[in-house]
């Protein structure tokens, strides 16, 4: 859970409103087949750590107030992935930024898989 603090209070996010908001964004990029799966130690970690499972290969957390974003993807075959990885980074980092107030510090996309579209 992510929490903001303004003049007039507190302001929580859960991961899953993250994990929704992350998703969306990257599925609207060119090139993306499907959101990929953390590893299975990442997701002991998480679960064991904030009592759930991450969600559809994103997960959020905070360092020194602004947002570190790990999204897992499966992009389709032939095409390029720095473009691809470089679209998904700028429209992630725009849509989350607007809909949230919080800065991004940086967004690492992880290709898990390529898949024959």
């Amino acid at each position: 859970m992510i929490t903001k603090v303004n003049p007039y209070g507190h302001i929580s996010l859960t991961n899953d409103y993250f994990s929704g908001l992350v998703e969306q964004a990257a599925k609207q990029c060119y090139g993306i087949a499907a959101m990929g799966r953390v590893p299975a130690e990442a997701v002991v970690r998480s679960a064991l750590r904030t009592g759930s499972l991450p969600p559809k290969g994103v997960s959020v957390t905070q360092e020194g107030g602004r947002l570190v974003i790990a999204l897992h993807i499966k992009v389709g075959y032939g095409l390029n992935i720095s473009t691809i990885t470089q679209s998904i980074t700028h429209r992630v980092k725009d849509e989350v930024e607007h809909a949230t107030g919080l800065k991004v510090a940086r967004i690492d996309v992880y290709v898990d898989d390529i898949i024959d579209l």
